[in-house]
């Protein structure tokens, strides 16, 4: 199963192993079994500590569990942990044999802290990038905490259960049986939805903070730029970020980031939160903003508040708040959301193997989305608002060579239907004559766009334009004085990452520059 060159790889990160460990498979006579058992037994050859057993009872099969001598760790594989989740096998052979995570000490003692039995189980596929996220934070827990236990399921080796269970998007999480969350979330998530009080710790611990000389909101490419910027000149800079990462944790290949000729969205995003972390930067990560209050006064404090209650101030801001996925708006879409309607092709799409799907937009993402929906499923049905496609020539031709699609144009969707469970089909009028059509399918997957994260400055005296973004001049600068702004949520065109971090960098340096030009009395003032 693993080349000579993977097995180097794992023999040298085995050697961090503290403890002995065992896994411990449960196989039938399937080739998925037989897969798993080669799998395991060339993971065994790389480190004596590492033995392998075939006598497991779990019901499902191909599955194996991660054990250490102590049976104080409950972590568990239902499928085979290979694509984007092998580095999660990785990780979990490491924390279940005492190589211990990256975490602050704070973290893991409120892991360890937690009071209650958790049983997780998430559903993953091996295409999706943000499924390694929630697989490795709830693997890392349960190493942690005897009192949690996950199983992480590829939805490809159990069909049957899927479908029971309506799993209609990956990750889908649930917890004792329950639903708990679907899509990315990272350990902090995960234990700010178990830890009830710690919203109000860290709202208390917000309002303690003295006021920053730069203060970034947004956790993005032109965040992350603006944060190293303003840390790089020796200032007090602060980042609140709801997600750190931003947009940038849903995108799959990156193949335009120049010298670096391909990436995935996730490893770009730690590693623009490492590169933050590197400077003395204060990260908040899961907070959100929902107001801003201008300075009362020339040179002075602006105020950021959160939605947990607390207030940030200080005495320039940059605003990095991104956008997200654009809705089709119609009846169905909200009904049926992670129930057929999706809008990550490449980690929802397997589960829609063999199944009709349409794709709405015509623009790149919405071809990219066609052409690779196109080798998973029976049949996509492409849907343009426009009456003809947008996207690059190069796509149009790849998609206009598949047999399985079919592309509408001049199309406007007016509703998506479903069965009360899951979707079932999709109406569309067709412009040119108001006809309205039904297509019977299983899947949509939204792709026309995005929308800027802004909502929250409507009222904040910060000029925004009929579509919600932000009116910055060359220098980034907005309406409101010591108030800058950066990304894909500012009237910046070409929403690409390269150029959010170079805007990013510029609205920093002009923070900068309008902080070294206050007069003296204002550069003083006090939080």
């Amino acid at each position: 199963m693993l080349d000579a060159g993977l097995k180097t790889q794992l023999t040298t990160y085995l050697q961090n192993l503290r403890q002995p460990i065992a896994l411990v498979a449960s196989l039938d006579d399937t080739a998925g079994s037989a897969e798993m058992k080669a799998l395991l037994q060339d993971i065994a050859t790389t480190s004596d500590k590492v033995a392998v057993r075939f006598d497991g009872q779990d019901e499902r099969k191909p599955s194996f569990s991660v054990e250490r001598a102590a049976n104080d760790a409950n972590v568990r594989f239902a499928g085979l942990p290979l694509g984007h989740e092998f580095t999660s096998l990785v990780l979990a052979l490491l924390h279940v044999g005492g190589h211990p995570p990256r975490l602050d000490a704070e973290v893991i003692e409120r892991i360890k802290a937690l009071d209650g039995d958790y049983s997780f189980e998430t559903y993953f596929s091996q295409s999706c990038q943000n499924c390694p996220d929630v697989v490795q934070a709830l693997n890392t827990m349960s190493a942690l905490n005897p009192r949690i236990r996950h199983v992480a399921i590829d939805g490809a080796f159990f069909k049957a259960e899927v479908e029971e269970r309506q799993v209609m998007a990956v990750p889908t999480i649930l917890l004792n049986g329950q639903p708990f969350g679907q899509g990315r979330m990272d350990i902090e998530q995960i234990l700010a939805k178990l830890d009830t009080g710690a919203a109000d710790r860290m709202a208390q611990k917000i309002k303690t903070k003295d006021a920053f000389e730069v203060l970034v909101i947004g956790g993005g490419p032109a965040g992350a730029a603006a944060a190293i910027y303003a840390a790089r000149k020796g200032i007090r800079t602060g980042v609140a970020a709801e997600r750190f990462g931003g947009q940038v944790l849903d995108t799959m290949d990156i193949e335009n980031f120049i010298s670096v000729p391909h990436t995935e969205g996730p490893k770009l995003a730690s590693a623009l939160e490492q590169h933050v972390k590197d400077y003395d930067v204060d990260v908040m990560n899961l907070q959100k903003a929902v107001g801003l209050v201008p300075a009362k006064t020339p040179g002075g404090l602006i105020e950021i508040k959160l939605e947990n209650g607390a207030s940030l101030k200080s005495k320039s801001v940059i605003l990095s708040t991104g956008a997200r996925w654009r809705n089709v708006n119609v009846p169905g879409e909200a009904e049926y959301k992670n129930k057929g309607v999706a809008y990550c092709p490449h980690c929802d799409g397997p589960l829609f193997k063999g199944k009709r799907v349409a794709v709405i937009g015509g623009g790149n993402s919405g071809v990219e989305a066609a052409i690779d929906l196109a080798g998973i499923v029976a049949h996509v049905t492409l849907i343009e608002f426009d009456s003809q496609l947008r996207a690059d020539a190069v796509l149009q031709r790849k998609l206009a060579s598949l047999p399985n699609v079919k592309i509408v144009t001049s199309a406007m969707t007016t509703e998506i239907h479903g069965d009360g469970a899951k979707v079932n089909g999709l109406s569309y009028k067709d412009r040119n004559h108001d006809a309205v059509h039904r297509v019977d399918l299983e899947g949509v997957f939204v792709q026309i766009g995005l929308v800027p994260n802004t909502e929250w400055l409507k009222d904040s005296g910060v000029a925004l334009t009929p579509r919600g973004e932000i009116e910055v001049d060359y220098r980034g600068e907005t309406s409101l004085p010591g108030v800058f702004a950066a990304g894909d949520a500012t009237v910046t065109p070409y929403k690409q990452i390269i150029i959010a971090m170079g805007e990013g960098a510029k609205a920093s340096l002009s923070a900068f520059d309008y902080l070294i030009r206050l007069p003296a009395e204002a550069s003083q003032v006090a939080a």
